[in-house]
């Protein structure tokens, strides 16, 4: 019996495939380029600015343990926020991609975080809560004892640290170094930094506004009501952009405004989210509360 004959793979087939290949590999060079650049971080110290060759040079040669530290524990954070969010997904059956890592070649934290791609149209408001909120919560549970491991084995800053730390923090350092002043004086470390940076992209992501993390649980618990709540929010920040002066976050209002602020539209948007996911919302969208830092580094 002679063998059948292997049907040729369709156009559309192959393009899928191509594509699909294309961006694992864009993901894989990202991932590699974010190892690179948050390890620089460590390295020179999470310098704000961008150091010369040589100053790199002799930093990552006196100090790569310590940049080996900090980005195994920064990139472990960001791994378990888009993991919580991918997970998820795909429990509930709605298309994603693995995640897209975000390089910085600023010596400040190496990195912007993750983001993932995700047909969000398809789910309805249980599939994107649960989505949405994964994400933030599993990125906590990583960040929060890193943070806690580098206040306990930390030594005290020799000057003022800059890094300013939000109310979450203090809270952990009150109740683990109580011998420390409330402001932090403990030195900055490769958990500690970690830790610094997770709640740092956890109060961002968590802002509810557009297709934020704290956008979709917004949109999950209040419904189309939601979009008013965002709209506040953005006036809210506009206002105090100007009130305060501080003009850290202009770029960051001005590109979740040309993003659109409201939510886009989602499958079976008038199904009731439930009680227990509600009181989830609720409590979840108070974290940027404890974990945004309105002005993150303090220059004297």
């Amino acid at each position: 019996m002679q063998p059948m004959p292997l049907q040729p793979e369709s156009d559309l087939a192959a393009l899928l495939r191509s594509a699909r290949s294309r961006r694992m590999r864009l993901q894989g060079g990202l991932f590699a380029l974010t190892l690179l650049t948050t390890f620089a971080a460590g390295a020179v110290g999470w310098q704000p600015l961008v150091l010369g060759v040589d100053d790199i040079s002799s930093d990552i040669v006196f100090h790569w343990p310590r940049g080996l530290a900090y980005a195994a524990a920064v990139m472990a954070v960001l791994t378990a926020h888009e993991a919580g969010h991918f997970i998820a997904a795909w429990w509930h059956g709605i298309p994603a991609t693995l995640p897209f890592f975000i390089p910085v070649p600023v010596m400040l934290t190496g990195t912007l975080g993750a983001v993932i791609g995700m047909e969000g149209g398809r789910a309805n408001r249980r599939q994107l809560f649960d989505i949405a909120a994964a994400g933030p919560l599993a990125g906590l549970v990583v960040a929060v004892p890193l943070l806690a491991i580098g206040l306990v084995t930390g030594g005290p800053a020799d000057s003022a640290n800059p890094f300013a730390m939000p109310a979450l923090a203090r809270w952990v350092q009150a109740s683990l170094r109580p011998d420390l002043p409330a402001d932090l004086s403990v030195a900055p470390n490769a958990l500690l930094m970690a830790g610094w940076v997770g709640l740092l992209v956890t109060g961002l992501n968590l802002v509810p506004m557009s297709q934020l993390d704290g956008g979709h649980v917004c949109r999950a618990v209040f419904g189309q009501a939601g979009n008013i709540v965002a709209r506040g929010v953005l006036l809210t920040a506009i206002a105090a952009i100007i009130v305060t002066g501080q003009v850290n976050w202009v770029v960051m209002v001005v590109l979740v405004t040309l993003m659109g602020v409201d939510h886009p539209p989602i499958r079976d948007d008038g199904r009731p989210l439930g009680l227990f996911r509600t009181a989830l919302g609720l409590a979840v969208l108070t974290i940027p509360l404890l974990t945004f830092m309105p002005e993150p580094m303090r220059f004297e």
